[in-house]
């Protein structure tokens, strides 16, 4: 992180548990080399063992990102600098529409075949990555399921998880993968519209579709870190916690460059 990013990140994240008095060890490594090393672990795709000598060794790193995972601190950082992303972007804290989609990517030979099934439509043997991402494509939700589990039902339960977190949800875009039953379930258990927005029989080529093409540029913004190329992980909620890294890189940086960008406060003198 450059220090712009850093000032930004600073402020936003959690406070452990033994700098708040509430016991527990104190950690031998700051969290802004931590935190550096999962972003290079992240946007470059190296294997935990390839950590490059200036980080922090890696079994350390490693159980750092677990640490976080499993307390759901990375959840919260990212949950943070959205929040400070959408009052910057002029909005308010909890979006009151969004956009759904799903990606599948190829499985490394580490997923286990439990979790990891086939995409007939697109022919791909691996994963699929169920997201919600506001208005702005930053994302709200993250489900990942083996590639066989339909998007309608994978908005089963990423759905209600949503509405629970943010209580104004109104509205939902979605493509053709969601249409039938959903929609009408969506309406009476969630008092949430289900949008589907079509894709003409006629069309021809490539054509930006309303609202839907938020949720593909957020997948395009993903695949910039390599480690999402592909599916790498052994444990499903691992693979949402790199695709809350990455996003968190991103807003980090969309911070740092508003921040930069403001212009410096004038002195005014008294009459």
């Amino acid at each position: 992180m450059s220090d712009a990013e850093w000032a930004s990140v600073r402020g936003l994240l959690p406070v452990p548990g033994w700098l708040a008095g509430r016991g527990g060890r104190p950690e031998g490594y700051c969290h802004r080399q931590m935190i550096d090393a999962i972003r290079y672990l992240v946007d470059n795709g190296i294997k935990r063992r390839s950590m490059p000598s200036d980080f922090p060794p890696w079994p350390r790193v490693s159980a750092f990102f677990a640490r976080w995972r499993d307390a759901g601190l990375g959840a919260e950082l990212h949950d943070r600098l959205r929040d400070a992303v959408r009052r910057a972007e002029g909005r308010d804290r909890e979006p009151t529409a969004a956009v759904t989609d799903s990606q599948s990517v190829k499985a490394d030979a580490t997923v286990a075949h439990a979790s990891r099934g086939f995409d007939a439509g697109k022919k791909i043997n691996g994963r699929k990555r169920h997201v919600l991402t506001d208005t702005l494509g930053l994302l709200l939700a993250v489900l990942v399921t083996p590639a066989s589990t339909t998007d309608r039902d994978a908005a089963r339960p990423l759905l209600p998880a949503a509405r629970d977190c943010f209580g104004r949800l109104a509205r939902v875009w979605a493509d053709g993968g969601y249409t039938g039953h959903l929609v009408d379930w969506s309406a009476a258990q969630l008092g949430v519209d289900l949008d589907i927005v079509r894709r003409s029989d006629d069309m021809r080529g490539f054509q930006v579709l309303p609202r839907r093409w938020v949720v593909e540029r957020s997948f395009a913004w993903c695949l910039r870190s390599r480690r999402l190329v592909r599916d790498y992980e052994r444990r499903t909620d691992t693979s949402e916690t790199v695709v809350l890294w990455s996003m968190t890189m991103l807003m980090s940086r969309r911070l740092a460059a508003r921040h930069q960008q403001s212009p410096a406060p004038t002195e005014t003198t008294a009459a």
